[in-house]
């Protein structure tokens, strides 16, 4: 029998891969056979260490700024696309998000880049019947006192989610998404590097730690694979059972 998470001989593109949970996500394609390719901001792979949470090995990387709307219409993609996950995401605190400059950089990043990316790729997933996943947050699900760009642009990403498997599954593209809980990151150090704060934020996941990129990486496998054939414009959240209360 075939393997379904076997992803041997297809083309996987993780826009925001070279760290934290997309990192997470593109070893995990890499290791069921993937040819990954990454973007991150930054000019070259050795720009990035392992002690940033970056593992470049085995990745192809392509250096792409998504605020950049004209740069990601000119972005060279592979030569085929089965899969794409859009992993990109800012944070701004200090309640610098309630401004219009950290409102506008916030936005720009986590909801019109995925819209500018989905569209940049688009023809290539509908060539081979592709899979489209959309990384958002819990955050889109409840208030963020100090960051409402933030909460604001993940609950669009839901939202586009559902919008766009509506519109593209006539053409063989399956979106969906992944809402991930508390994951140890660069854009969640302010909670996971306080060990009070962590501490707390614990105690209110069911499952008694916080996620993981490897855990995430589950369900992109998943949502990705021919197990989910018929899961369409669905966001899974993956939290530990952190929203259920």
């Amino acid at each position: 029998m075939t393997d379904p998470l076997d992803f041997s001989g297809q083309t996987v593109l993780v826009v925001g891969g070279t760290s934290g949970i997309g990192n997470g996500i593109a070893h995990g394609f890499r290791t069921r056979g993937a040819l990954v390719h990454v973007t991150g901001t930054r000019a070259s792979a050795e720009d990035y260490s392992a002690g940033e949470g970056s593992d470049l090995d085995g990745l192809a990387f392509h250096s792409l700024d998504v605020s950049n709307r004209d740069a990601v219409a000119a972005f060279e993609l592979p030569d085929r696309l089965d899969v794409v996950v859009l992993c990109q995401g800012v944070v701004r605190y200090r309640r610098e998000e309630f401004e219009r400059e950290g409102w506008d950089a916030v936005m720009t990043v986590n909801l019109d880049s995925l819209m500018d990316c989905a569209r940049a790729v688009r023809a290539k997933l509908a060539e081979r019947g592709g899979s489209l996943v959309i990384v958002s947050s819990v955050g889109a699900y409840h208030a963020m006192i100090g960051n409402p760009a933030y909460a604001a642009s993940k609950a669009g990403a839901v939202s586009l989610v559902g919008s766009l498997a509506q519109a593209w599954a006539g053409e063989g593209i399956r979106v969906n998404g992944i809402a991930p809980g508390l994951v140890p990151t660069k854009l969640t150090e302010v909670t996971t590097g306080n060990a009070q704060r962590a501490a707390g934020a614990v105690a209110r996941i069911p499952a008694g730690r916080m996620g993981t990129p490897q855990d995430m990486a589950g369900a992109a496998l998943f949502l990705a694979s021919p197990l989910a054939d018929y899961v369409v414009g669905q966001t899974i959240r993956v939290d530990g059972g952190m929203t259920l209360a």
